[in-house]
């Protein structure tokens, strides 16, 4: 029977195992976290912003029904009541609008799934109107009832996978995946998401569930929908919430057969490096030397929507839109380096970390507005806005599959490669100014920097680099500049 049982998850994982790529668009790299955006906005950001600067993809909050919750927190998203298609951020109609408009512009969507749990006790009411009595674990809008849920206890234990995987986070009702039931449910939910276009899912609290399970859902779902361009037999992308830090008694490394992970201590390494804690030095073997998943299963970030509100992973040492200097800087090592799969954290302002997104009557979300300068306001921070993150998105497109080479650095905090003959960044985290004759390796010619400014016509609204013939330049950043970074690649010469 346990060698049967074997036999049976290794052809599952077998079922999911192309399932790593994001399925990216030819000659696209990089997605953004629109966090609590409103799909109606996000077809817009597509078309007028994302599509043009080059982004490859976007996640979306979760997209099925959840409890309304007074005051409105952001983390009601995480407590569903059916998977009817309907939250603040709109219907189906307008969801499946949007992933067709951002499909047409090279822009593919992954959508933030949750079916660990549904909502909590007290929770009873959903954004398309359905109701449901948690207490006795009745879902009618699914349905769901009392046969579909692990039996009620409360997570206690970290040192105990079953206590971890069966019982309640947070007293949320724990559903059973191993019920043919509840997975018929999942998978209908899921193959619909495919249907609409999207291109794969980040799947909440996979932590909270068995592998196993896990394996047998993602080997169901549909291949991707070929009327919106992906190949024929592609897989969607998934990338599971696996918080691992080390020490615990769940690894990452029993679902990255299945897909992905969202590879926390890249977070909180990278936190601690541009901080100061680490040397920039350090960086010279970052990837897999560090801990990390494997370069093709591992999401990285900077942040997310929770650690950046001290919940999740990495406490006090993670970057936040709230240290502008070192956040930029983090994030455009994270884009230049070649480890991971990237994804740009997009915030709203807060000062409450239940706080939930700007609302233009304390219920409805309102849409971020726009500077000059192509900055959102109206409550919105929209990092993915900031000329130093989104033309280094530009540098990740431009550098493509080339290899780190060059590397250089003082011995502290002062560090600097090339990938190929593509692109070259270095950054200064030290005391005083970086201002070295470095190999960029890029062909001879003047460079605009994308750090302190754009590419216009055949001039820069920021510094420029001249590369001489043996692919030296002479680099300057002082230590008191705005931006810790300098970046030229291909496509930015004048």
């Amino acid at each position: 029977m346990f060698l049967t049982k074997l036999s049976v998850l290794a052809t599952l994982l077998a079922l999911a195992s192309a399932q790593f790529s994001p399925n990216y668009k030819d000659g696209r790299n990089g997605m953004v976290h629109l966090f609590e955006w409103k799909w109606d906005d996000i077809a817009a950001e597509c078309e007028n912003f994302l599509g043009p600067y080059g982004f490859a993809g976007l996640q979306v909050s979760p997209v099925n029904e959840n409890a309304v919750i007074g005051g409105r927190p952001w983390w009601e998203r995480y407590q569903p009541i059916s998977y009817k298609l309907t939250t603040r951020s709109g219907n189906e109609q307008q969801f499946a609008s949007m992933v067709k408009r951002c499909n047409a512009v090279g822009v593919r969507t992954y959508v933030d799934v949750v079916f660990n749990h549904m909502s909590a006790n007290g929770n009873s009411r959903g954004t398309a109107g359905s109701q449901a009595d948690p207490g006795s674990k009745s879902f009618p809008a699914v349905p769901f009832s009392t046969l579909d849920f692990n039996p009620t206890c409360s997570i206690t234990n970290y040192n105990d996978p079953k206590n971890i995987r069966n019982c309640e986070l947070v007293g949320l009702r724990d559903l059973n995946q191993g019920n043919s039931w509840v997975r018929d449910k999942i998978v209908d939910f899921l193959n619909h998401l495919v249907d609409l276009g999207v291109a794969g899912f980040r799947v909440d609290a996979a932590k909270h569930m068995w592998p196993a399970d896990l394996a047998v859902i993602y080997g169901r779902v549909k291949n991707l929908n070929t009327a919106h361009g992906f190949n024929a037999g592609a897989k969607p992308y998934i990338f599971q919430e696996v918080i691992d830090l080390g020490g615990e008694a769940i690894s990452k490394s029993e679902y990255t057969g299945l897909g992905a992970v969202t590879e926390f201590r890249h977070s909180d390494s990278i936190g601690k490096v541009f901080r100061g804690k680490d040397q920039l030095r350090y960086l010279v073997n970052w990837g897999t030397a560090w801990g990390f998943a494997a370069s093709d299963r591992s999401l990285v970030f900077v942040d997310n929507h929770d650690n950046q509100r001290g919940h999740g992973a990495g406490g006090a040492d993670v970057l936040t839109y709230k240290v502008p200097k070192q956040y930029k800087m983090a994030s455009a090592f994270m884009l230049a380096h070649p480890f991971g799969t990237p994804r740009v954290m997009s915030s709203f302002a807060f000062s409450d970390t239940d706080q939930g997104p700007p609302t233009s009557d304390g219920s409805n979300i309102a849409s971020p507005r726009f500077n000059s300068d192509m900055s959102c306001n109206n409550g919105w921070v929209c990092e993915h806005r900031w000329r130093q993150i989104y033309n280094m998105v530009g540098f990740r497109n431009a550098a493509a599959n080339a290899q780190l080479q060059n590397w250089w650095d003082n011995g502290k905090n002062q560090i600097a490669f090339s990938r190929g003959n593509r692109a070259f960044v270095a950054f200064n985290n030290d005391g005083y100014d970086l201002s070295s004759s470095l190999q960029t390796g890029l062909p001879a010619g003047t460079y605009c920097d994308v750090i302190s400014g754009s590419k216009s016509g055949s001039s820069c609204t920021g510094k420029s680099v001249v590369v001489g013939s043996d692919g030296r330049a002479n680099i300057s950043i002082r230590q008191n500049e705005q931006d810790g970074v300098l970046a030229i690649h291909v496509n930015a010469k004048l």
